[in-house]
């Protein structure tokens, strides 16, 4: 019967402590929740204003992702630090803690913090900026987004690919799109035997009647080498960086139905097998 009152009364004491908590802390456990909920609207709504913001003042669209995700993150850490001094923990310790926590986790994920600085490089220094086409880690394509973490590129094949910007601030990159006229390069090959004047003439021909391409700088055509089988003639002309492709494969179509037309003929390589019977 005594241990029975003994288990009561402990049952009791730990009932009056629970109440005792719940009274001190559920109205500021209460409070912190809904503080929680309306602050990361609040964060939502912020974020997603100053995105209409800098669209509106037409502010570098290779900065605003970043800045908006930069934003968004330190809002976040300032509401997670209010809510928990709401609660009664100790913000200063609670500080330490989490830079503890900080060193810990960073060198744990030193990829991820590589990438962010080289995000940082990026939009500072700007080797490229969204809309730029860029040729890097062996992608060909156009800058679509600049993240925090990643570099978005939509290639020419419609597809979408997340680089890191850690590699990509560290490594080789070529932007197409830097300077406004670019050069196309041809090797057009004839047949040993063939006149040679006559097919510059009509290279020199197709490259005064396509306007696309520029008369300053002047375009080149010259003999490039005696091949195995065939007369290798360079041709090197300029065109604005829109242009350059289009102007590459209609100058490749030309010159196949031009060349035929003219009597010139485009040689591939061929071999001849002798058979010799023996007696």
């Amino acid at each position: 019967m005594e241990e029975l009152e003994n288990q009561i009364d402990t049952a009791t004491e730990y009932s009056n402590i629970a109440m005792a908590y719940v009274i001190e802390y559920g109205p500021k456990v209460v409070l912190a929740i809904l503080t929680l909920i309306i602050g990361l609207w609040v964060i939502k709504l912020i974020t997603k204003g100053a995105r209409k913001g800098m669209d509106k003042r037409n502010f570098d669209p290779s900065l605003s992702p970043f800045l908006i995700t930069v934003l968004g993150m330190l809002l976040k850490v300032m509401l997670v630090i209010s809510v928990i001094g709401m609660v009664g923990i100790e913000v200063t310790s609670f500080i330490a803690v989490l830079g503890a926590a900080g060193l810990a986790i960073g060198l744990a994920l030193q990829g991820t913090l590589q990438n962010f600085a080289g995000g940082v490089v990026i939009l500072l220094l700007k080797p490229f900026k969204v809309g730029d086409v860029i040729n890097a880690k062996g992608y060909l394509g156009s800058v679509k987004e600049i993240q925090i973490f990643y570099t978005i590129i939509s290639t020419f094949d419609k597809k979408t690919v997340y680089v890191p910007n850690g590699s990509l601030a560290n490594s080789d990159m070529t932007n197409l799109s830097q300077d406004e006229v670019k050069r196309n390069a041809w090797t057009f090959g004839i047949a040993y035997g063939d006149d040679y004047d006559k097919a510059k003439e009509v290279l020199q021909r197709l490259i005064d009647e396509d306007e696309r391409i520029l008369k300053d700088p002047e375009s080149f055509i010259a003999l490039e080498s005696l091949g195995d089988s065939s007369v290798n003639i360079v041709v090197r002309a300029w065109s604005t960086a829109g242009d350059l492709w289009p102007v590459h494969f209609d100058m490749n179509e030309k010159v196949y139905k031009e060349f035929a037309k003219e009597g010139l003929n485009i040689p591939f390589p061929q071999m001849d097998v002798h058979l010799h019977k023996d007696n």
